[in-house]
């Protein structure tokens, strides 16, 4: 039977995911997560219905256990670099898998060190004599019943990690493997048995469980970023520290405007997230719906807006947790806060799905030519419509601050207005400068590669904006008049925080002046004190329970002092009074003093 019901792919967000996989205990990383998050989803949406007769109910019940084998030791986000082939035989209809080189071997696919039984592995296709390109196969790699590896087939676990102890991440080597022709995933692209190749409609098809991915880490950011959130302000506000007023007790280092700086713009960001991540899910499924009508209009922008967007809030998310930390003081560094956790869990976001720096570029793949079709004269459409006006962009300093009050800086639509001129004008200065290079005689590939910084910083600013506009957008659709005024104050604090952030980017092209940057830093100011009172509900408003923020500073009941102590007497160190390193080396040592 073709797969249905809860793991169909309307249904997948029925599953609880994190880290751009399914976690099977929320929260924490296991080694059947990128079964369940990426072999799974693959099957449903590479797979042919054949196919998934032959592999879903048996992966769902977990008879198959399988991962997913794209990255090489020598190679991860450049796809095109990788070295493993599966090459056709059209005498027995079979791939043969191979892994030509060392820098072949898959490296880090979670679940295959020990756990797996499959994998899905990518590996450049021959047929005919000609490479195809990247394509997926259904690889058995483990005898099932004895768990043993297959002939061919040498794998492992990697070894110690910065974190991430309870997966195993593994290598894969493959020898001259053979698998059936079947076992090619040929929903969009086929081998017919005389090797003849069929082509897909579009390459960026099989490139599907990685956008899936992608748009999950976006939520996923959201999660961790209002986890340590959550911990750093609760803990702010049982923590009492130094003295504002001589003479009266310690206040609560919430009450401090530093300690509000660090955390509140993170807190704002959090929520911006979280709209973002419903907004990338939404818009996965709907242009996933279209697509398999065979409508790929909007593929390419999904495509580039994902790429960007994992970025962006992965670069952010990770840098705030670790700034979460350190507004907790030395207990923050406890493992007992939580947040160490949640740092070491989530940061390899960064890298993983796709290396962020490369991320940004391929959104400013898009984004050039979005800007060159405009400059053709043809009209573009989504996210990157700002670019059909460029020549009437430039928003008069008015419209964004007033000249003598500060009415438009409390209006978040005129702040969007602001990102949007800003995206405009760093997406124009990077093609520009693009151009300027390639009419000086540069290969293309140099050309890109010595205004690659412009370019990221290109897609940063549309990233931005699109962050920016949807919060924005967010707002109208909250009915109750309290809550949409405070979630009014965090898009301010949001919209006005980033402004004050890249200032020299909003100053250079004109959209704000001096005086109104000015405007912009005492607002961010004064944002701070009125979300105050509010602070400690806007965190216990993501409702994460004692049990999975796993933190004894970010307690609900703030009894973080008496759990401390006991959680420190839980050490293991604590099991004996004396240390049995004190008679085995202190104890000699004293003696011969």
């Amino acid at each position: 039977m073709a797969a249905s019901g809860p793991w169909s792919q309307d249904n997948w967000h029925l599953c609880p995911n994190r880290n751009g996989t399914c976690f099977v205990h929320r929260g924490r990383p296991e080694p059947l997560d990128l079964h369940l998050g990426m072999f799974l989803p693959t099957l449903l949406t590479q797979a042919t219905p054949e196919q998934q007769d032959r592999f879903f109910m048996p992966a769902w019940n977990l008879e198959i256990i399988g991962t997913y084998a794209q990255t090489e030791m020598g190679h991860g986000t450049h796809l095109r670099g990788l070295e493993t082939t599966a090459t056709y035989d059209p005498a027995t209809q079979e791939f043969i898998l191979n892994s030509p080189t060392v820098t072949s071997i898959k490296w880090w696919p979670g679940g295959l060190g020990k756990t797996s039984n499959y994998a899905i592995v990518l590996a450049q296709l021959y047929t005919q004599g000609q490479c195809k390109g990247l394509h997926a196969f259904i690889v058995p790699i483990r005898q099932l019943g004895t768990h043993e590896p297959l002939p061919g087939i040498t794998v492992g676990d990697i070894g110690p990690k910065f974190g991430y102890d309870e997966m195993d991440n593994g290598y894969l080597k493959m020898d001259n493997f053979r698998i059936p022709r079947e076992n090619m995933l040929m929903k969009y692209a086929q081998v017919e048995p005389d090797g003849t190749y069929v082509k897909p409609l579009s390459d960026k098809l099989t490139y599907g469980t990685m956008v899936f991915i992608r748009s999950l880490i976006v939520g996923d950011a959201a999660r961790s970023l209002s986890r340590a959130c959550t911990i750093a302000i609760r803990y702010s506000a049982v923590r009492h520290q130094s003295e504002l007023k001589p003479g009266e007790p310690e206040p609560q280092i919430l009450d401090y405007q530093t300690q509000q700086y660090k955390l509140f713009p993170l807190l704002a960001t959090a929520y911006a997230f979280h709209f973002v991540g419903a907004y990338i899910k939404d818009t996965y499924s709907r242009v996933s719906s279209d697509i398999n009508e065979g409508n790929l209009s909007e593929l390419p922008e999904l495509h580039a807006l994902t790429a960007g967007l994992k970025a962006f809030t992965s670069w952010t998310a990770s840098a705030g947790i670790e700034e979460c930390r350190m507004a907790c003081g030395g207990h923050g560094y406890s493992r007992c806060s939580g947040i160490p956790d949640i740092y070491v869990t989530f940061t390899p976001s960064c890298t993983y799905e796709g290396e962020n720096t490369v991320m940004m570029l391929q959104t400013a793949r898009f984004l050039v030519k979005s800007y060159n079709q405009v400059s053709s004269g043809q009209r573009v459409t989504g996210m990157v419509s700002y670019l059909n006006d460029l020549s009437r962009q430039r928003i008069q300093p008015q419209h964004v601050a007033a000249r003598t009050v500060t009415v438009p800086i409390n209006d978040p639509v005129s702040l969007v207005e602001a990102y949007k001129a800003r995206a405009a004008r760093l997406v124009e200065a990077a093609a520009k400068n693009l151009q300027a290079e390639l009419n000086h005689r540069r290969s293309k590939e140099d050309a890109w590669n010595r205004t690659s910084v412009d370019l990221v910083r290109a897609s940063e600013a549309h990233c931005h904006y699109v962050i920016a506009k949807l919060f924005t957008a967010k707002l109208s659709e909250i009915s109750n008049a309290a809550v949409r005024a405070v979630m009014t104050e965090l898009c301010l604090l949001y919209a006005l925080y980033g402004i004050s952030k890249n200032t020299g980017d909003f100053l250079q092209a004109g959209i704000l002046t001096d005086a109104q940057i000015t405007q912009v830093n005492q607002r961010v100011k004064e944002l701070l004190a009125v979300i105050r009172p509010n602070a400690v509900a806007l965190v216990d408003s993501f409702d994460f329970h004692d049990v999975h923020l796993g933190s004894v500073l970010g307690r609900y009941d703030g009894n973080v002092y008496e759990n401390m102590f006991e959680w420190a007497k839980k050490s293991p160190l604590n099991k004996t009074e004396v240390h049995e390193s004190f008679h085995k080396h202190l104890k000699p040592m004293q003696a011969k003093l």
